[in-house]
């Protein structure tokens, strides 16, 4: 704009001054006769000024239509050339009002109108993620409810047309299919109540170790039935915590059962806390479970805590839960304020690290 007036301002100036040149030379031409210069010199000056005058008015007239005109010519000109990736980005916004969600709008400066697109952008891109994600979401909820419904239909199905007394078994085979179907049901509604920021905590002062040891003498059993070595560690006792018992036995039981069905016979499972570890500014209480399982590829590190999330082949729904476990217990121990860090290398073993924050 100021460059604009620069220009305006020299031009009129520069046409200002050719213009006066060319209306002396002008009343040369037309007014200096005999009677002009026989004149008195102050009448003189009053012809001149008279003549001048009149042209002059012409002159303004003329040139403020012409330099209105010049500058909105150029005020239109630039708005419209600053307007252009304002319209791109409503064109894009009216895209993704009627459900388009692939929209990019080329970011091209680097002023307030690029950070306006580039925000649109990251926007749009985590519309696509979220959807993709829903879609993800109903087409696992549908696999999973499937499986014991498909099972409860058939069993009942070969009842009714054999018409034979139904053996106890079978029911009890239909009553599993439906504890299963509950426990299912029951996570999807724990973790859209923790996702959703509405999960409820009965948060106590509680003693992260004693409980600890209680949840590994729970799954002793079972961790020696599958020939499986399971140890405990601390460093320090009592290790105290504000936290939800019941919320914080469901993610170590979660991850301890992980690490039993994905450890080959013959490996260890080691649990070890350790109290005054600083992250940040802050300090954390520690748990670690970990294994010398099959491990997890790097590619997979990043969508362990997904709903229905399983690493392909070594598990599967096959040999694998839900796939709601380790997504339950990230958002529980995000609910205390902590967070969960895993490291895994393939056929080397994983370890979960769960962070939550030291009593005060």
């Amino acid at each position: 704009m100021g460059l604009l007036v620069l220009i305006v301002g020299g031009a009129h100036a520069v046409t200002k001054q050719v213009y006066m040149e060319s209306l002396f030379d002008q009343f040369r031409k037309e007014e200096i006769s005999a009677a002009y210069v026989n004149a008195p010199p102050g009448e003189q000056i009053e012809i001149l000024k008279t003549y001048v005058s009149g042209k002059m008015q012409t002159f303004w007239l003329g040139n403020w239509v012409f330099f209105l005109a010049l500058g909105l010519f150029f005020s239109l000109w630039i708005s419209g050339v600053l307007t252009i990736p304002l319209r791109k980005l409503v064109a894009a916004i009216e895209r993704v009002a009627h459900g388009d969600l692939d929209v990019n709008v080329p970011v091209q400066s680097k002023d307030e109108y690029g950070k306006v697109i580039h925000t649109f952008n990251d926007m749009t891109l985590r519309l696509r993620e979220a959807e993709d994600a829903r879609r993800r979401l109903v087409a696992d909820v549908a696999h999973e409810l499937r499986t014991p419904l498909s099972i409860m239909q058939l069993k009942l199905e070969n009842a009714q047309q054999t018409g034979q007394y139904v053996p106890p078994e079978m029911m009890l085979r239909l009553h599993d299919e439906v504890i299963r179907l509950s426990l299912i049901v029951e996570d999807l509604h724990v973790l859209s109540l923790a996702e959703a920021g509405r999960l409820v905590l009965d948060c106590k002062p509680l003693d992260l170790s004693a409980k600890l040891e209680q949840i590994v003498e729970d799954v002793k059993m079972e961790a020696e039935e599958n020939g499986l070595e399971i140890r405990f560690y601390s460093n320090t006792r009592p290790v105290t915590v504000m936290a939800d018992a019941r919320r914080i036995t469901q993610v170590f039981i979660n991850l301890l059962t992980n690490a039993i069905r994905y450890t080959p016979e013959g490996g260890s499972i080691s649990v070890v806390i350790e109290d005054g570890v600083m992250d940040g500014n802050a300090a954390f209480t520690c748990a670690s479970v970990i294994d010398t399982g099959i491990g997890i590829p790097a590619e997979e590190l990043a969508h362990l805590f997904d709903r229905f999330y399983r690493v392909e082949k070594a598990r599967s729904r096959h040999s694998g839960g839900t796939g709601l476990g380790l997504a339950i217990a990230h958002h529980f121990v995000r609910a205390h304020g902590g967070f969960i860090r895993v490291v895994s290398e393939p056929d080397q073993g994983t370890a979960f690290t769960v962070y939550l924050p030291a009593a005060k």
